[in-house]
């Protein structure tokens, strides 16, 4: 009986009896030929077939604090699982598009990974925006998973109309420090994927001000949590969001500030810089800032692009097998 239930469909196969091509070459085509198929084929069984990667209760029967629990444990078993594929010179940007995105990623974590924007968005913006020094002080830690990020911009009251942002970072130069402060409600940053529980660190957008001029919005390194003890810092206000209608493994969070004191070397300087008394570098250009949504759009495109393909063929295969009014025996 058991293998009975997972028998293919007659009129699925009937369907497919239908086509006037190979499947096969088809779908190597579109992954690139026949060693990347094959590639891809590999690396999904390496990941699909491991059983710790499969949860023994389905998500819809656990609480919010349970699949976020399970998240974390799958999200760190995957990327032990990547650091072995990379150890064994299996390794490869591929890996983690794939574990990160709409594809594995997407099938073992279907309510979201909660180390997600750690990976696509603190690291590529470690990179995009940070000096030299402030790459090699940062970047390593980074992937080494020593810090989690994540990237704090989007604000309660303040979603695409990213100039008003409130939060503000005023300059001090008596401390060659940075004052980062919520005057608002409305202020507190809002949404940002694994802010919750699971980061200590966060790239943070701010109105900078400094010599009482304010010169737009600034990513700065801010430290959140403890590292040993993983407590919210003083002046630091932070939490989770709690449900949502979905992703509810993503661990979105709020996130205020009390006056929080920041180093000068906290601000990402690659394109602006404050000099020690305060005085103002202007960037090449403003829209420089942007770089990492940039990225980040064009990244949801491609997984857009990639749940299309599977909407697509669950209604193809749906469309193939449903049948309307009573069932006749054939």
């Amino acid at each position: 009986m058991a293998q009975e239930q997972f028998k293919i469909s007659p009129d699925l196969e009937k369907e497919r009896n239908k086509c006037t091509f190979k499947t096969l070459e088809l779908t190597q085509l579109l992954d690139g030929g026949a060693e990347k198929y094959n590639e891809r084929k590999s690396r999904e069984d390496f990941f699909l077939s491991d059983p710790e990667l499969k949860s023994k209760v389905p998500l819809e029967y656990l609480s919010h604090k349970e699949k976020y629990e399970e998240a974390v444990r799958k999200a760190c078993l995957l990327f032990r699982k990547v650091i072995q594929l990379q150890n064994e010179g299996k390794g490869g940007m591929d890996n983690f598009r794939e574990v990160l995105g709409g594809q594995l990623g997407s099938a073992i974590l279907p309510d979201g990974n909660p180390i997600t924007l750690h990976y696509v968005m603190f690291i590529p913006t470690l990179m995009g925006q940070g000096t030299i020094e402030q790459q090699a002080e940062w970047i390593q830690k980074a992937w080494n998973c020593d810090i989690i990020g994540t990237y704090a911009q989007t604000e309660l009251g303040h979603g695409t109309f990213i100039r008003g942002l409130e939060t503000v970072a005023k300059y001090d130069p008596k401390t060659e420090e940075f004052v980062l402060h919520s005057p608002t409600l409305t202020a507190y940053k809002w949404w940002p994927g694994g802010l919750g529980h699971s980061a200590n660190y966060a790239v943070v957008v701010a109105q900078l001000y400094t010599q009482g001029k304010c010169h737009g919005i600034h990513p700065f390194v801010v430290q959140l949590r403890d590292e040993e003890t993983h407590e919210p810092l003083p002046g630091i206000k932070i939490g989770e969001i709690g449900c949502k209608l979905g992703m509810n493994s993503t661990n979105n969070g709020y996130l205020g500030f009390d006056n929080v004191r920041i180093p000068r070397n906290y601000m990402l300087m690659k394109n602006s810089q404050v000099l020690p008394d305060g005085t103002y570098v202007k960037s090449p250009s403003s829209k420089l800032t942007y770089g990492t949504m940039i990225f980040v759009r064009v990244v949801l495109v491609q997984d857009a692009a990639t749940y299309l393909k599977k909407a697509s063929i669950i209604a193809t295969r749906y469309s193939a097998i449903r049948h309307q009014s009573q069932i006749k025996p054939e």
